[in-house]
């Protein structure tokens, strides 16, 4: 058993886990009020516009935990179709201005606006004529004045007891952050298709394959035409390695499939000489090329079975087994 005093400790450490989760929770919720109105309501929706239009780059910056949250916004409009990257404002000064082109816009993120290496950024994005979006709790700050758009966040209180360590101040900012990337998503229509482009690799990579990327197909797929027999399927099923067969018609229609199952139920009370319609499901379970692995893998296990065949227009086209995508890394 705990002693008292750890007990004590325990719960303490609880109660202050909820009161900052608490904190952050009203922090976003002054956050979503902010949006609702201007300045922040008009600031955000120009700023989306701008991003949307640039034909360079967005440049984010920053210092301290703004940076790292910096780091973390640029890498989300990456991964999201905006081409982005991240420059530390004290490297700024030491050559990493060089990372701005003429058609870049420089998204700074600065709690108080008075960021002093933010300084050189500003003039060169003036010197230049670059865009300057500000997010910053002040909009009559030095870098909130000298913004093209400033996203003015609420001042809210830190979850610090002290009230100094920036707690929900960087919880605003990523959450804004995000905010941005998943307006632009929706507004270019950014699509599964497009994410796995940029994530082709692990397994959120391979959750987002479609079954035409893994499927067996032409002379891998097993089949077999309307009026073949009991033995014909058999045969057919042994020579591929999907432990079934489709039955198709004479245009290439998927109308029945034949398993290792079916076959075992076939051998107690009929004979190898019997037509398959006679024992092929009917109507089986299929999915179309452009299906998600992830969603094939799901209709797999909710029908108990391990392999799925894939048409196109009714036209048996592939097979897709369980291995096949486990193989890949879906799970």
């Amino acid at each position: 058993m705990q002693a008292p005093a750890a007990n004590f400790m325990a719960e303490a450490g609880l109660h202050s886990a909820l009161r900052t989760t608490q904190i952050e929770i009203e922090a976003l919720e002054a956050l979503a009020q902010a949006l609702r109105v201007p300045p922040l309501r008009t600031g955000f929706v120009d700023a989306v516009a701008m991003i949307a239009d640039m034909s360079g780059r967005l440049v984010v910056t920053g210092m301290g935990k703004s940076g790292l949250v910096g780091r973390k916004v640029a890498a989300t409009m990456r991964s999201t179709g905006t081409p982005a990257l991240f420059m530390h404002s004290s490297e700024a000064s030491h050559g990493d201005l060089g990372m701005i082109g003429g058609d870049d816009i420089v998204l700074a993120l600065s709690w108080s606006g008075e960021t002093a290496e933010l300084g050189d950024v500003i003039t060169y994005c003036r010197r230049f004529g670059v865009k300057l979006i500000v997010a910053t709790a002040f909009a009559d700050s030095t870098a909130g004045r000298a913004a093209d758009i400033c996203l003015v966040v609420p001042e809210i209180r830190e979850a610090c007891p002290n009230e100094l360590a920036p707690t929900s101040s960087t919880t605003v900012q990523a959450v804004l952050g995000d905010a941005l990337a998943v307006a632009l998503i929706e507004r270019r229509g950014f699509s599964r298709s497009d994410f796995l482009t940029f994530h082709p690799g692990g397994s959120l990579g391979a959750r987002l394959t479609t079954v035409a990327q893994l499927m067996a197909r032409d002379d891998d797929v097993p089949k077999v035409r309307i009026g073949a027999t009991l033995v014909d399927a058999t045969i057919e099923m042994s020579r591929k390695r999907h432990g079934c067969t489709a039955v198709v018609d004479d245009d290439g229609c998927l109308i029945g499939a034949f398993t290792d199952g079916d076959l075992r139920r076939s051998f107690t009370a009929n004979h190898l000489g019997d037509d398959i319609r006679d024992h092929m499901t009917v109507t089986p379970i299929s999915v179309s090329p452009d299906t998600l692995t992830s969603d094939a893998l799901r209709i797999l296990n909710e029908n108990a079975v391990s392999a799925l065949f894939v048409c196109k227009d009714e036209r048996l086209v592939g097979v897709i087994h369980l291995h096949d995508i486990l193989r890949a890394g879906v799970a």
